[in-house]
């Protein structure tokens, strides 16, 4: 597995259980389309949250994105639109009702420590 590769699936499981100790119910996991994928769906409270996880190693400089700055920056136009269309085929294959919002969760890994820090942007809005 390249090295972007293992950070990437290493920061969604730190995601995965940072959003478990919050109270938010894990509902699915690398939901993919053709078009796109959604890193984490979960649910908390009533409101369906889906999840975009970007993650970068801080004694290497690697990440799982492809520049070296913010890894939420990644979040490109591109991307977004992929997402969206993502969202909306999860929400009418599994018949979703009421809220949902679109977060980004930054995990910032230190592998010499073993150790991350996570950044949880909440209900980022998408498209214009």
């Amino acid at each position: 597995m390249a090295k972007h590769n293992e950070i990437g699936r290493i920061g969604e499981k730190v995601a995965e259980e940072y959003l478990v100790s919050k109270g938010h119910t894990i509902l699915s996991r690398n939901y993919r389309k053709p078009y796109g994928e959604i890193d984490l769906v979960s649910r908390k409270d009533e409101c369906v949250h889906f999840v975009e996880v970007k993650s970068v190693s801080w004694e290497t400089g690697e990440s799982a994105v492809s520049e070296r700055h913010r890894p939420e920056e990644n979040v490109h136009p591109q991307k977004i639109k992929r997402l969206l269309r993502t969202i909306e085929s999860y929400i009418l294959e599994r018949n979703v009702v009421g809220d949902w919002q679109f977060d980004v969760i930054a995990v910032y890994l230190d592998e010499k420590t073993k150790t991350a820090k996570v950044r949880f942007l909440e209900n980022v809005v998408l498209g214009s």
